[in-house]
This record gives C-alpha cells, structure tokens and sequence, in this order.
C-alpha cells in the first residue's frame, strides 16, 4: 500500500521529470545538428513544443501542491477573521470549479481530434496525445485542491 501511496502522491513529477529530460535532451541536440552539422531534425521542435505543453499543464498540478501559485490575498486580508476561512474556502471552490469546465471542453476538443484522426505534421503521432495536456494538468490541479480541502484539512496558501 506504501507504494501505491507514494505513487499517487508524486504522479505529478513522475511525469513531469522525465518529459522535462526528454524535453532538453531533444533541443540540446537541435542546437548541436543545426550548429555543428549544419542539419536540422525536423521533428524536433515540434516533439519540445508538445512536451512543454505537457509539462506546463501538469507541473501546474504540481504547483497547486506546493502552493507555489501567485494569488491576489489583499482583498481576503481586508475582511474580518472571521470571514476570511471561508473567503478561502470559496476562492478554491472557484478554482475547482473553473478547472473542471476547462477540463470538460478540452476533453471534448481531445475527443473531436481522436475522432478527426488528425496527425501532427512532423512526427505524423496523432495530435490528441498534445491536447490531452489539458484535461489531464486541469484534472490532477482540481484533484490538488480538492485535497486541500478534504483529505488534509487545509485550505492551500496562495503566496503573493
């Protein structure tokens, strides 16, 4: 059970470490056949475009996590103590709510892209695994702050 909880509680840089390696193994080789050989891998820059996205949207997830998101407090500071919890309480149900509509339409844009078949042009891979960045990074950032509120008991601490 420790391994599943271990799991679960790192997926975020479970994927994210070794995209970010991928990700800069792959343009320090573009530099290197552009530079040196004179040559280009056509696939390239596309591959670090898509990785990016990936590790954009899930390190987001990651961010949630370590309350490391820039956030507005000024305005929650000014109401009374007694206010504020549930000021707090409110602005991350906001965000779930937010992150699950922006998950919902990019599921369906991902679902019309598989339907579409619709292939990348330098890597011909379909062009779904790109957009599925989205709902996945906007799922596991809801998942992140639903945890806040729930299972820690806490409500997350945006820092300014």
């Amino acid at each position: 059970m420790g391994i599943v909880k271990k799991l679960i509680d790192n997926i975020e840089e479970i994927i994210v470490a070794p995209l970010v390696a991928i990700m800069t193994i792959v343009t320090v080789l573009q530099v290197f056949f552009r530079f040196v050989i004179k040559g280009s891998l056509p696939w390239s820059e596309e591959l670090s475009r898509y990785l990016m996205v990936w590790v954009t949207f899930v390190g987001s997830s990651i961010g949630v996590k370590r309350s490391a998101h820039a956030g507005i407090s000024i305005v929650i500071g000014l109401l009374p103590k007694k206010v504020q919890q549930f000021a707090k309480y409110i602005r991350i149900v906001i965000v779930v709510i937010f992150c699950l509509v922006v998950m919902y339409v990019s599921f369906n844009i991902v679902q019309m892209q598989y339907l579409r078949n619709q292939i990348s042009p330098a890597m011909r891979i379909p062009m779904w695994w790109a957009y599925a960045a989205i709902p996945v990074g906007t799922f596991l950032m809801a998942v992140r702050f639903i945890q806040s509120l729930f299972i820690k008991n806490e409500v997350v601490e945006v820092r300014d």
